[in-house]
């Protein structure tokens, strides 16, 4: 259709582990002399390992992309999402014609700006002006065209005291930033950006997020690699996930980003500031926050952390994070939830009296905020938690299913016909049994 802007039709991407040919001049030759003429390549093998096991240690050859076919319209946002080493950086590389894939075919409509690297497209001996002239003659722009822009980028990017700078003496943030606002501002119709935003600050960040939204609004299409699942919820309408260079699954945004965090559930028992952000919701200023998850875990009666507890054990949830700020009525929920994010047991700080006094006005500084789920209180099954995180009418950060736990009955004395592995909290209630008068 017209306003197809990129269309992928069957890619893959084969190389071939710790050679950089096939090892003879005669069969470079047919390689090369095959691609020539617009045909397979007689040296290539994937046939044979597009059927074999991902990492196949005894085959020299690996596919990074198999079988990837999509397409994108003008003026949409699309996210591409999956775990390192998913083929992600591959796909994007092959659509900015960095590199070609081995076999499928891409056609683009329109002028590629990309951000794959640091330092992408930069010739370090030139100076920070010389390469925004380079970058814009490298997109087919006049040198006019180029400097009713020059001072845009150069606010964008904030490094006016640097601008004559040569780009090598610039430290991998001002790079980042230089980079990230000459792709955006020499106004390509399409925009492809790498998770190398992840260099800048948060407030940087922010800020191309921002623009990356009004790039889309304005009837360019982006292209948007990332780990932060909220950026991609917010950017992006649809997402692309990848796993081990093939599509399993192409959906709205919110689909594809619950479908990747299902799949990559934290086995662990506790959880770090970047698995965090990983999964990562709701209403805040990454530019300017007031609170940051630091760690999630789950605790036993020793202190140590752990997944799997027995009926009889209480469990402490323990959640650290840092306020940025002073700040005013903090409130701190977790919840336990079912497979499907049910909730089925919650408390929050405000439960506790004395907990609420000192959770009041919390000042600037890093905390470790801690609750104990009773024994004798959870049915013997697999559980998952999630922490909720308020600073009221500011901002809120949540975390759903963050870590997943199992809970044993201790003995057999709790079992009966398997009755109680349908039974999410079994709670030791009080019983009496007394005759009744005649």
């Amino acid at each position: 259709m017209s306003d197809v802007v990129i269309r992928a039709e069957n890619l893959y991407k084969e190389y071939r582990l710790g050679t950089i040919s096939h090892g003879t001049l005669y069969k470079d030759l047919q390689s090369w002399w095959a691609r020539m003429r617009g045909k397979e390549d007689p040296n290539s093998i994937i046939s044979t390992i597009a059927s074999s096991a991902p990492g196949d240690s005894k085959n020299p050859h690996f596919l990074a992309l198999r079988d990837v076919s999509f397409e994108v319209r003008r003026a949409e946002a699309l996210g591409i999402i999956g775990r390192n080493g998913a083929g992600k950086s591959t796909l994007l590389k092959i659509l900015s014609e960095v590199t070609s894939p081995t076999k499928g075919t891409v056609k683009i409509k329109g002028r590629v700006a990309s951000l794959l690297e640091v330092g992408t497209g930069f010739h370090p001996e030139l100076t920070g002006r010389e390469n925004i002239y380079l970058n814009g003659a490298i997109l087919g722009m006049t040198r006019k065209e180029i400097a009713r822009k020059l001072d845009e980028i150069v606010a964008f990017a904030g490094i006016e005291k640097f601008l004559d700078t040569p780009v090598k003496r610039y430290s991998s943030g001002m790079y980042v930033r230089l980079a990230f606002a000459v792709a955006a501002h020499l106004e390509p119709e399409i925009l492809i950006v790498d998770e190398v935003l992840a260099v800048g600050d948060a407030q940087f960040q922010k800020k191309c997020l921002g623009k990356m939204g009004e790039v889309a609004k304005g009837g360019r299409t982006v292209l948007f690699v990332s780990h932060n699942m909220a950026a991609i919820r917010n950017l992006c309408e649809r997402a692309i996930l990848l796993d081990r260079g093939e599509v399993l699954l192409n959906a709205k945004s919110e689909e594809a980003v619950s479908a990747y965090l299902d799949r990559n559930l934290l086995k662990g028992a506790k959880a770090s500031a970047e698995e965090i952000g990983e999964r990562l919701e709701g209403t805040f200023d990454p530019g300017n926050p007031f609170l940051r998850f630091v760690e999630i875990a789950l605790l036993d009666q020793s202190g140590t952390p752990r997944k799997a507890f027995s009926s009889d054990e209480d469990i402490t949830v323990s959640v650290s994070f840092e306020c940025l700020r002073k700040v005013p009525e903090l409130r701190l929920f977790v919840y336990v939830v079912d497979e499907n994010g049910v909730h089925i047991l919650g408390s929050q700080n405000l439960d506790d009296p004395a907990a609420m006094e000192r959770f009041t006005s919390v000042g600037a500084g890093t905390y470790s905020a801690t609750c104990v789920l009773p024994k004798n209180i959870f049915g013997g099954r697999t559980f998952f938690l999630s922490v909720h995180m308020i600073y009221p009418k500011v901002e809120h950060v949540f975390v759903n299913k963050i870590l997943e736990f199992e809970v044993k009955f201790k003995g057999w004395s709790k079992v009966h016909d398997g009755v109680h592995s349908l039974v999410f909290l079994n709670p030791q209630l009080q019983w009496s049994i007394q005759p009744l008068a005649a």
